[in-house]
């Protein structure tokens, strides 16, 4: 079960909040981004719906090129090494909904009347992206990059909230740079 929803989770990720994806950044301020070019995978997303996963990997690989970054045969013959991991779990909301009189009435005079109340449980799966860069020579995290929201059914959704996510997360990437023209 827990590798189905792992795989519902990445073959769409990170869905449809009206917003999109909850997206966060952080890197080492000591580092000099601009002296890195290449990069290579120390770890892929794996346990994973393959679709999602060649759509993470894709959409790095294409930020990472418009960034002047190139790939690299192997992490011994790059700069940055970059590992990706994805993690789902279940979320659950209360709604209730109030029907009927009751209460003390205007001016807290009168009786208590009829009333009900009925609540529902909504269960939903959140996914999480996260992208960790090390420096392969110092072997120290220089980046990270999350990205979460609520998995959504439909696959062409959860595929544009990737696409959302890895947008946002790469926005101001390197740290450093200006940031991308809108």
């Amino acid at each position: 079960m827990k590798s189905f929803v792992a795989s519902l989770f990445l073959a769409s990720l990170l869905s449809s909040c009206a917003s999109g994806p909850t997206v966060s950044t952080d890197h080492d301020p000591a580092v000099t981004f601009s002296s890195y070019h290449t990069y290579a995978w120390l770890k892929q997303p794996e346990g994973i719906n393959p679709l999602a996963e060649q759509r993470i990997v894709a959409g790095v690989e294409s930020r990472l090129a418009a960034k002047g970054w190139t790939q690299a045969a192997s992490p011994e013959q790059a700069d940055v090494a970059i590992a990706a991991n994805v993690a789902s779990h279940q979320e659950q909301s209360l709604d209730t909904m109030y029907t009927g009189m009751g209460g003390w009435g205007y001016y807290g005079w009168g009786g208590m009347g009829m009333a009900s109340s009925t609540t529902r449980v909504t269960t939903y799966t959140v996914g999480t992206l996260v992208l960790d860069m090390f420096d392969t020579k110092t072997k120290r995290a220089i980046w990270r990059g999350t990205a979460s929201g609520t998995v959504s059914e439909k696959p062409e959704q959860n595929t544009a909230n990737i696409e959302a996510a890895l947008n946002k997360m790469f926005t101001n990437f390197p740290p450093g740079s200006a940031p991308a023209a809108k």
